[in-house]
């Protein structure tokens, strides 16, 4: 509490606030001051609650600091009957309730003024449905909803450039040196523009480089559409895999299921709706509306002090006590009758309750699952966002990386092999060089061969004719494998087809037999439920009996103690007044005067006369100053007027010494004049 109150003292004492305490005139504050003090504080974080507490009521005072700090998330520590305290100290200036409110404020000021800007901005007023079936009232609340959402996105956009620590200086260095390097990167363009002019035919050359750097780019991103197209695929294929999951899941389940079973889940949803709509529901409305009744009527009431709560506990223990004696009776009188009515009593209620309990168990699950579900759409929105496809399960994620390891392993191979073909290749080109050189040699020579034979062109056609012929037969056993290879692929999808029939025919047959076990077994199990839950009953009747009958005893019990108890208070009272007593009638008639000066009615006696004596000299001072009431009005008036003409006279004195002063310069200035 020391490091608390010393932490708000350095706090007060800084800017905007600078009130000059220390922990002694901070810690003897009165409730008013400290009321003023914590409004000031308030006012510094929202300039509305700047007000002095004198001119408004305790209660308006209260609620306008209640509402705020409810706006700025304030949250009183303890139970709901300390929140009663912490709203009585509140109205009372307590310090054990402001002081822990100005640590919490003086830590946070700057949040705090942040989100007190914006409650006053975005906290939404409230219009009655019935006021919005006006189109010209919808349409200006949607207008007010849609500002409201442009609000907020502008107001994250100014934080994020404030975090982002951008300042203009900034940006202008990061401009001129922007600027700095284009006017350099112009000056070699220059440079090689004019070393590129020199070469011949540089305009063609330049044609052919932008031509390449434009199917390098086209490549590129040919490429990336590759990835990206063989992701898809891949992700494709996995949706496809779960779709298929999915769809011999439900055909399992529509095999599985029959109308019978179907319409029994379909009544079970039914009347559980039923259940809610009929019984469920109009009891928590009930409830709810009973709840905000008493909130309301507690609202309303004024601040209650601590004579009014005494007075309600006092109230509550006679009703406590009415209740014990009427269930004392109730007891005694009891028939019975009634006590075999109570039996079915208590286990409909035992019934009731169990019902109530699952119906709440339920409709949270569902409204949890929903709540999940929701989620996740949202979670598979945002990543279909970011990365243009759905989110992976654990599973599948496993079976992407190992298949990643397996294609990098692949991938390497591959890279390595590429490395020796690009060097084998550069070995073959080589030699295709060397070989197409000689071959261009030897066409030469052939073609003057055949000009001096007079058969230009024979050797270019036989060249044709083989080609052509090698093609044709090329084709012929392209399309022999190819019927080959269909037939074979015919005879193993037959072959297939057939190994799986005969290996699930005894599948099928050892399934129909479980199906039918697991029917009887569930008969069974119906059975056996019903009766557990027969004797589960029975019990808990039991229990609760017994429970009810210790619960009195326990009661019966409290209620003697606390007579015992109250019985020894009233009889340890009784003795201390009966002990004061006696030793009052001992003193009183005691010869000895000391003895008697210590009784009671004796020092009263004197404090009496002491009192009277004192008011009789009030009194007569009284009576004095009235009588000289008069004349010392008129001597008070006559010494003001002497005062006055003793200040006129001490004026007339003042210009006259300046007047003669005045007087002297000038004539000594004449007789200065008349010597020169």
């Amino acid at each position: 509490m020391g490091d608390q109150i010393q932490f708000i003292v350095e706090k007060l004492n800084q800017e905007p606030f600078r009130k000059n305490y220390n922990l002694i005139s901070f810690d003897s504050l009165e409730s008013l001051q400290l009321l003023q003090l914590l409004s000031d504080v308030l006012g510094e974080i929202d300039p509305k609650h700047a007000v002095d507490i004198r001119e408004e009521l305790p209660e308006q005072t209260a609620k306008r600091m209640l509402n705020l700090l409810g706006i700025l998330k304030y949250k009183p520590p303890g139970t709901v009957s300390d929140l009663s305290a912490f709203r009585q100290g509140l109205v009372t200036g307590s310090k054990a309730v402001i002081h822990p409110v100005l640590h919490w404020l003086l830590q946070r000021t700057n949040e705090l003024r942040t989100r007190a800007y914006l409650a006053r901005l975005l906290v939404k007023l409230e219009v009655p449905a019935e006021f919005l079936q006006d189109d010209t009232v919808a349409d200006f609340n949607k207008q007010y909803e849609e500002l409201m959402e442009t609000f907020k996105n502008l107001h994250k956009e100014h934080e994020q450039l404030k975090i982002s620590g951008l300042s203009t200086a900034e940006i202008r260095r990061d401009i001129s040196a922007m600027e700095e390097e284009k006017d350099q990167l112009a000056k070699r363009v220059e440079r090689l523009k004019k070393r590129v002019e020199t070469v011949q035919n540089h305009q063609r050359m330049l044609e052919i480089a932008r031509q390449l750097r434009s199917e390098k780019e086209r490549e590129e991103s040919l490429a990336q559409q590759k990835q990206e197209q063989k992701s898809q695929l891949f992700h494709a294929e996995q949706r496809l895999q779960r779709a298929q999951v999915q769809l011999k899941e439900m055909q399992q389940v529509v095999a599985d299921s029959k109308p019978e079973s179907l319409m029994k889940k379909l009544e079970e949803e039914i009347n559980f709706n039923s259940y809610l709509v009929t019984e469920k529901i109009p009891s928590e409305m009930e409830s709810k509306k009973i709840s905000v009744y008493y909130l309301e009527k507690v609202a309303a009431e004024p601040a209650m002090t601590q004579a009014d709560l005494t007075a309600l506990e006092r109230q509550l223990e006679e009703v406590n006590a009415e209740i014990n004696q009427l269930i004392e009776k109730r007891m005694i009188t009891h028939e019975p009758t009634d006590s075999k009515f109570s039996m079915y009593r208590q286990q409909a209620s035992i019934i009731s309750r169990k019902k109530e309990a699952k119906a709440e168990e339920l409709q949270a699950a569902k409204e949890e699952m929903s709540s999940l579900e929701r989620q996740m759409e949202q979670k598979s929105s945002q990543a279909h966002k970011l990365e243009g496809s759905e989110v992976l399960t654990e599973d599948e994620f496993k079976q992407y990386v190992s298949k990643l390891r397996s294609k990098n392993t692949f991938y390497k191979k591959k890279r390595q092999e590429i490395a020796e073909i690009t060097a084998e290749y550069g070995i073959l080109q080589r030699t295709e060089e060397l070989l197409r050189q000689r071959h261009e040699a030897i066409q030469q020579q052939l073609q003057a061969i055949e000009e001096k034979k007079g058969i230009s062109g024979y050797s270019y056609t036989q060249e044709e004719l083989e080609r052509v012929s090698a093609v044709k037969s090329e084709m012929d056993e392209v399309k022999g494998q190819t019927l080959d290879n269909m037939s074979e692929m015919v005879k193993k999808l037959n072959a297939m087809v057939t190994e799986k029939k005969a290996s699930l025919a005894p599948v099928i047959k050892e399934l129909r037999q479980l199906r039918q076990n697991c029917q009887e077994l569930t008969q069974e199990r119906d059975e056996k439920k019903i009766q557990y839950d027969s004797c589960v009953a029975g019990l808990e009747t039991n229990r609760s009996a017994l429970e009810q009958e210790v619960k009195g005893l326990l009661e019966e019990c409290a209620q003697d103690e606390s007579n015992y108890r109250y019985i020894n208070c009233m009889k340890r009272n009784l003795e201390v007044q009966l002990q004061r007593a006696k030793e009052e009638m001992k003193a009183y008639v005691s010869p000895d005067p000391q003895e008697r000066r210590k009784a009671v009615r004796e020092q009263y006696t004197r404090i009496i006369l002491e009192q009277e004596n004192l008011g009789k000299k009030l009194r007569e001072k009284q009576k004095i100053v009235r009588e000289s009431h008069g004349s010392n009005m008129k001597q008070m008036k006559m010494w003001q007027d002497f005062e006055q003409l003793m200040e006129c006279k001490r004026d007339c004195f003042l210009k006259q010494q300046n007047q003669a002063a005045i007087g002297q310069i000038i004539q000594e200035g004449g007789k200065d004049r008349l010597v020169l």
